[in-house]
């Protein structure tokens, strides 16, 4: 017996062992549910501080990693502003001196003009200077100079067609210089439109490389498959980082579906400090149908169940404008337990941040492990001594039913004794009165109301 105080009223009070072992149980039970809550808090929240730590310093390499992509694209456009300024003073200057040729010939042809008309009129003024000298001529002088005007009138008229003529190659010539300063000048703006329009196209080609650079970073994926990359990416620092490390290809499919690779580290006593279940996920710029992230998800975490591992991670190249999935780590604890989302150059990291956060909570899981172990051993000798009062019960209740047998057997043997004892008893008494009966009988008796057997006793007592 013990005796217990109630902290409440102050008194005390008296109780067995099963109920002091029960309270003790009770007791101790609370306080391994309490001590085994505050370390799991404990470690979830230096997990969590981890988690936002890498989360952190991945946000800011992608700041540094967006802003040194803002400073290619503003000295690409101030390229292109100032070739565009170079093309627009080259047509300004082209056009310019296609307009000074064109005046200049125009001035020209207007000179000609003037000096042929001086010329017809000076021819003009002669001749009737010396038509006014020799009116009082002779006819013959008369019809010679008639026939002279008349020569020179037709000198005059192919002179003035000769140069009518001049004038109109000229102003084809200058048409046509015009036409092929125009063509020209439409070429030009072509060459150069077709020249920026390919400077813009490149730009184009380097906002869009900038945009994948962003998203895949230092992640060389030239001949090789994300997977491969993966792999090759961890073999690289296994030997440094992950010596006891394992990450291979999950082949086992007995289950009826697989990931891709599992990884699982342990520490020098050989205790399993992380594991994680890895799905690799790319798809090609040719690709019609595009894939989501949160197509791949609840058959990763359904592959980790399978697979007992703690962790499971999607490495993705899918939905890559997404600014949710290229900022860093996204977690999806509220779709689906311990899961996260990355791209590929955060595929050590995120092993990394998980590995040590494992390692620090690795203590509380010792601790944890011994008090469970202790707990055992204590449920074990409860679950033992149990049994022992189990089949102690179990004897006892057999040994006392043999008993109550035994019991109900005797008693009916002692009725049955006693029903004999009572035949035994009815045969003596039936004896008792037989002998009576017997001792009762006499001759006299024997003889009455038999005449014949009285003669014959009186002839026997006659003689």
């Amino acid at each position: 017996m013990h005796e217990i105080i109630c902290p409440h009223c102050a008194k005390a009070f008296k109780i067995d062992e099963a109920g002091y072992a029960d309270i003790l149980k009770q007791v101790r039970d609370n306080d391994f549910e309490k001590q085994l809550h505050t370390r799991l808090e404990l470690a979830d929240k230096e997990k969590r501080n981890a988690v936002e730590i890498a989360t952190a310093k991945a946000a800011s390499e992608l700041q540094k990693a967006e802003a040194a992509k803002d400073s290619v694209i503003q000295e690409l456009q101030s390229r292109i502003d100032s070739e565009e300024l170079a093309r627009k003073l080259a047509i300004s200057e082209a056009l310019s001196a296609v307009e000074k040729e064109r005046d200049t010939l125009a001035s020209k042809l207007e000179q000609t003009r003037l000096e042929q008309e001086s010329a017809s009129r000076l021819a003009e003024a002669k001749l009737l200077n010396e038509l006014q000298k020799t009116t009082a001529g002779k006819d013959s002088k008369i019809q010679e100079l008639k026939t002279k005007i008349e020569s020179i009138e037709i000198e005059k008229r192919l002179a003035i067609a000769d140069a009518v003529s001049s004038v109109e190659k000229e102003r084809d010539k200058l048409q046509s210089g015009l036409e092929k300063a125009e063509l020209e000048k439409l070429l030009a703006e072509k060459s150069l439109k077709d020249k920026y329009e390919t400077q813009i196209k490149d730009r184009d080609d380097a906002i869009e490389r900038l945009r994948d650079m962003k998203v895949r970073l230092s992640t060389k994926m030239v001949g090789e498959t994300l997977e491969q990359h993966c792999e090759t990416e961890f073999n690289r620092i296994r030997a440094t980082a992950f010596p006891r490390a394992y990450f291979e290809k999950d082949n086992d499919a007995r289950t009826g579906s697989k990931g891709d690779y599992v990884f699982r580290d342990w520490d020098e006593a050989g205790t399993d400090i992380v594991s994680i279940m890895f799905e690799m996920k790319n798809e090609g710029d040719q690709t019609t149908t595009k894939k989501k992230n949160e197509d791949f998800l609840k058959e990763l975490d359904k592959d980790r169940i399978e697979k007992g591992c703690e962790y499971a991670v999607l490495v993705t190249l899918l939905e890559p404008d997404s600014e949710l999935y290229n900022m860093g780590i996204v977690d999806v604890f509220h779709r689906f337990p311990k899961m996260y989302i990355v791209r590929p150059q955060f595929f050590i990291p995120i092993i990394t941040l998980l590995r040590n956060a494992a390692v620090n909570s690795l203590q509380y899981k010792s601790e944890l492990a011994l008090m469970k172990a202790q707990n055992i051993d204590i449920t074990n000798f409860e679950t033992e001594l149990e049994t022992f009062k189990s089949a102690f019960a179990k004897n006892y209740d057999l040994a006392s039913r043999k008993f109550q047998i035994a019991i109900s057997e005797i008693d009916k043997s002692i009725e049955h004794l006693q029903k004999t004892k009572e035949s035994l008893l009815g045969t003596d008494r039936n004896l008792r009165l037989a002998n009576d009966k017997a001792q009762d009988v006499t001759i006299k008796k024997l003889n009455r109301g038999n005449p014949t057997m009285a003669a014959k006793f009186a002839d026997l007592k006659a003689t």
